[in-house]
């Protein structure tokens, strides 16, 4: 179809679910090469800052404010390279420190959709380096007949309906961005907090920087709604107070800025999972929770001494399924565990993509 000429650029891209959140993919060589160009075109793209994203593809929530930026790897061994951005509808920054494990549920199929890989018969299986935090992981995604499906029966929840399976096997996810899994060398610490007091915490990071702390210590239950949550100003108060302690001794620095660490209230399960949890991203309480989040949450199940110790209800075994409640359902992870040690995790997401076209941009 033609267009009539105008003073917008038009850049290539696909506006793709993954997982619980969604926002447009791009191929890197579509974009500029430059850092700060690049960025100024996706905020662009958004819409931010703006609290609507009026004027961009953005959906006015962090999970909808997520781009993917994605290409051939050149790395032996590896099929695609993932860049992830974090956008918010406020902000004028665009994030690309942190991972993100539902946008990376949309990869694959975004990439046999631009042609970067064969389509294989019955199952495409890729591996994925994410940029990000120089994490690896096996993605496969059902192919019959060399013909992409995106309609099935898996269902996950906080996604309506059901769809075909994407199936991820993460190979290193220990100190994504952290120095390590346990970065202050603790399954526990107790945090200082100006006008908290001691608060006792799991500052963690298997996938995603976390602190995790009981929900009972902060004068909740943990089967409030995110909506509840999110009007409760003093409480958001408290746990933006005991983050901006918690990031130096994770070794992030000052993180007043930046999208992690993400909180997480932990309390006993409610409907017959091992924990239930009200993470905040970091100043917004998830509907849900995410990939990575729930991969760090289950992680903390296993570990002896940790604040989920006590509270946590996990299944034995060397090979555990761990379902990690939120506000809207559940999350499985599978855990191979290895005395103190997380050997495998791997869970199961689905993505689709929503509209195939370009984004219009001013010049």
């Amino acid at each position: 179809m033609d267009y009539a000429p105008s003073d917008l650029r038009a850049v290539p891209c696909m506006l793709m679910r993954g997982g619980t959140s969604r926002g447009p993919f791009f191929l890197e060589s579509d974009l500029p090469a430059d850092p700060a160009r690049r960025d100024k075109l996706l905020l662009a793209a958004m819409g931010s800052p703006d609290p609507r994203q009026i004027d961009g593809l953005g959906g006015a929530h962090p999970l909808t404010s997520k781009v993917g930026i994605v290409r051939r790897s050149t790395t032996p061994g590896v099929d695609l390279d993932f860049l992830f951005a974090q956008l918010q509808p406020n902000g004028d920054t665009v994030d690309v420190t942190p991972n993100c494990g539902n946008m990376l549920a949309a990869v694959l199929p975004f990439a046999l959709e631009r042609g970067l890989l064969p389509i294989g018969d019955g199952t495409t299986t890729a591996r994925i380096l994410t940029l990000n935090t120089d994490m690896q992981c096996d993605v496969s995604v059902p192919t019959p007949g060399g013909r992409l499906q995106y309609t099935g029966g898996t269902r996950i929840d906080g996604v309506p309906g059901t769809a075909a399976p994407v199936s991820i096997n993460f190979l290193d996810t220990a100190g994504s961005v952290c120095p390590g899994l346990l970065p202050s060398g603790r399954a526990l610490d107790r945090v200082d907090v100006p006008g908290l007091g001691t608060v006792e915490a799991t500052l963690i990071d298997n996938g995603m920087p976390m602190v995790l702390v009981r929900a009972g210590d902060f004068g909740i239950t943990g089967d409030e709604t995110a909506g509840e949550l999110n009007a409760h100003g003093a409480l958001k108060e408290k746990i933006e107070a005991l983050r901006l302690v918690c990031g130096p001794l994770m070794g992030l620095g000052d993180v007043k800025a930046k999208n992690y660490p993400k909180m997480c209230l932990v309390a006993p399960p409610k409907a017959g999972g091992a924990i239930a949890t009200r993470c905040f991203i970091p100043h917004v309480c998830h509907d849900s929770i995410g990939v990575l989040a729930a991969v760090t949450v289950a992680t903390a199940c296993v570990l002896d001494g940790s604040i989920a110790q006590g509270i946590a209800a996990v299944p034995a075994g060397r090979t555990k399924a761990v379902s990690v409640e939120h506000p809207t359902g559940e999350f499985s992870v599978e855990l191979e565990v290895d005395g103190q040690q997380v050997a495998r995790a791997a869970l199961l997401r689905t993505a689709r993509p929503i509209m195939r076209g370009e984004v219009l941009i001013p010049e």
